[in-house]
């Protein structure tokens, strides 16, 4: 019965227009007991319907699954702790009185860096490097610690410090380690799939076009496309072998990606002192307004990215919900925030 009036109320969203096109997923102790697709993965110029093997910009989803694991891996290595400041790994940073800033900090959005810098707007063109110097002269908003300021600026600081550990690009780091590991064959940084196999984001001038295959987010477009914050792709089937990973307590098919002690510790509030409580890279279910609306449990860790898409887990049922969107392309914000908690009200009240 669950299965058939979730497919009825997403049915209704999508004919009213609240977001093009979408691919559902939920599971309950390890069973996939609804998978399906809805409207359409392009609207303009001309309708192409939304199927399971459509590849989406997870935008913000990237944090969590590329960055946050790629750290716990280094960290189950012994070649990072949390605590180290973020200067032991880049020096520059220790400038504006950020000597004492963490990847711990970074890791939980309580750095005190900005939210965000339009670097894409700049009028000399940027390249990686001298984003990651400009963030490194910024000074801090607060002190480190104090309160919680979702910043991408910290999980671009975050790949680069993967990538100075590792001594190889973040984006071949991730894939040997995590991507083929979770048999994540379509999960990528700049894929190159059929054009006809994305899920379109929003118009760009520059390509006279609307975007499919090239990050929707500016920042990781003018860094080629591969960073901490943004820039992954990816299908419903591997993000579901990533889910199925951290709900396992970090194994997959047996083999182990992550450990469990790793996985329980991002899962762990950091942030009592503020009304948004962050993990690791996860969000946390909270007091204030939850993208996993109001009857997922107090327990429940997620992430949102702003392309439409998301995944959330209930732990007290061992329940979690994969909902990929591409909602920039029609842009309906606030009927889209609101379908997405409501679904997931829907969905939890039916277990």
């Amino acid at each position: 019965m669950m299965v058939e009036s979730v497919q009825a109320f997403l049915r209704k969203e999508m004919s009213v227009k609240h977001a093009p096109g979408a691919c559902l997923q939920v599971s309950c102790n390890g069973e996939i007991v609804l998978s399906e697709v809805f409207g359409n993965k392009t609207v303009f110029p001309r309708t192409s319907p939304m199927k399971k093997n459509t590849v989406f910009d997870l935008a913000s989803l990237t944090k969590v699954v590329a960055t946050m694991p790629a750290l716990m891996r280094l960290l189950d290595a012994g070649e990072l702790t949390l605590d180290d400041p973020v200067s032991h790994f880049l020096p520059a940073f220790a400038q504006q009185n950020k000597a004492s800033v963490t990847v711990k900090h970074l890791l939980t959005h309580t750095s005190g860096l900005p939210a965000h810098r339009p670097y894409h707007t700049y009028d000399d063109l940027l390249s990686t490097e001298m984003i990651i110097a400009e963030i490194c002269a910024e000074p801090l908003q607060c002190q480190p610690g104090s309160r919680v300021i979702y910043s991408d600026l910290g999980f671009m600081l975050l790949y680069k410090i993967v990538e100075l550990i590792t001594e190889e690009p973040f984006e071949h780091f991730v894939k040997r380690e995590i991507f083929e590991r979770l048999n994540m064959r379509e999960t990528a940084f700049n894929p190159s799939f059929a054009i006809d196999r994305y899920a379109s984001t929003a118009y760009c001038e520059k390509l006279n076009d609307y975007k499919r295959g090239v990050v929707h987010d500016e920042n990781a477009e003018l860094m080629l496309g591969i960073s901490g914050h943004a820039g992954l792709f990816s299908t419903l089937h591997d993000v579901q072998n990533y889910t199925s990973m951290i709900e396992n307590h970090g194994v997959f098919n047996g083999e182990r990606i992550l450990s469990k002690a790793a996985v329980d510790l991002s899962k762990l509030n950091f942030t009592p002192f503020d009304s948004q409580h962050r993990g690791l890279g996860w969000m946390l279910k909270s007091q204030s307004s939850a993208s996993c609306g109001d009857l997922f449990s107090d327990q429940s860790y997620g992430h949102t990215g702003f392309t439409g898409t998301s995944i959330w887990f209930d732990p007290t049922l061992n329940v979690h919900v994969i909902f990929l969107t591409n909602r920039v392309h029609t842009g309906d914000s606030s009927s889209f925030f609101r379908l997405r908690a409501r679904l997931h009200n829907f969905i939890r009240s039916h277990f």
